[in-house]
């Protein structure tokens, strides 16, 4: 098998395991009490209606009353077709909402996720290469800091230092402020740093534990007598063999601080990204919003997956499509 039937197959499962998550999800909503059919009920009642009759016209309204396999149908043909419906909580599409907040959710994730692709590693390496010394339990000791303290407590403690106290950075995201500017770029440092320390904890780990491998081995003590520079010899022969094992951790890491901790922060700092999108969506029970935001996290997951087998694949070449 070449690498182009490997990527093609992998695409194709990657669009099957969406589908596979996307079916589940229509099942567990189609399980579950339609929030819009009980609050027409309820209305019905409080106005001296018949609260049956007015709850079966909202089933007929949203297709409810159709059978299960032709309600299936049309919930995966607007799933694919990108028609989500309409937000109760926001009055504008579903599609719109989430648009609006992963337009926010990039500005601090973008520069989150490069910081952390850049330091992590950098940080294993040089931990390393300097193993049991005072530098190796410093940079050990930050990246674990980070690591352990739960991001929300961490976002508050800074805000309040910086935001309260030293009034460097705004309580509430300002909106208003252009994209690449000074302002943004200060009112983000802070949640963007909040991350980044969060996660470079197990990716610091990890390179660490593999670069000392590497670092002893015998191309490295062969490139060291043939006067190859250590930075050189670092960067070529342990960087690389480590990133192989490290794409894992590093997608798996990313994946679930951006689907858990981006909505604490979000909330924190008030953001109005994707995470928070979805808190509201849940507190004003607007299912549309909130089946629509765990779509788009599905996806997220789903591509990101992807990337990481794409990755795997070209960071070490050694890999038999055959095998695979």
């Amino acid at each position: 098998m070449g690498f182009g039937r490997y990527v093609t197959a992998r695409v194709l499962w990657a669009g099957v395991v969406s589908l596979i998550i996307t079916t589940i999800t229509f099942l567990l909503v189609s399980a579950a009490p339609n929030p819009a059919v009980q609050e027409a009920a309820t209305q019905a009642a409080l106005q001296g209606g018949d609260p049956a009759a007015a709850a079966e016209r909202a089933r007929e309204l949203r297709g409810l009353d159709q059978p299960l396999h032709v309600r299936y149908m049309d919930f995966i043909e607007s799933v694919y077709t990108f028609d989500w419906g309409w937000s109760r909580s926001r009055s504008q599409p579903v599609t719109q909402a989430l648009g609006e907040g992963l337009y926010y959710t990039a500005q601090y994730s973008v520069p989150w996720t490069i910081l952390t692709v850049l330091i992590g590693p950098l940080v294993g390496v040089y931990s390393a290469a300097n193993m049991y010394s005072w530098k190796d339990h410093a940079a050990t000791g930050f990246a674990f800091f980070g690591y352990a303290i739960p991001n929300f407590f961490f976002g508050i403690i800074l805000l309040l230092i910086f935001g309260v106290w030293l009034e460097v950075i705004p309580i509430v995201y300002n909106t208003d402020v252009p994209v690449f500017s000074v302002q943004n770029a200060v009112q983000l440092s802070v949640p963007v740093f909040v991350l980044v320390t969060g996660s470079i904890g197990a990716v610091m780990r990890v390179s660490r534990n593999e670069s000392a491998e590497f670092q002893n081995a015998e191309f490295m003590k062969t490139a060291k007598a043939k006067g190859v520079s250590p930075l050189r010899a670092y960067a070529y022969h342990v960087m690389r063999p480590t990133l192989v094992p490290l794409s894992t951790t590093l997608v798996g890491q990313l994946l679930a601080l951006f689907l858990g901790s981006s909505l604490l922060v979000e909330v924190v700092f008030g953001i109005p990204g994707i995470g928070r999108v979805t808190y509201n969506a849940l507190i004003a029970q607007d299912t549309n919003l909130l089946l629509g935001s765990t779509l788009a996290f599905t996806f997220i997951a789903v591509i990101g997956n992807l990337f990481e087998d794409l990755v795997f694949t070209v960071l070490d070449p050694r890999i038999s499509f055959d095998d695979r």
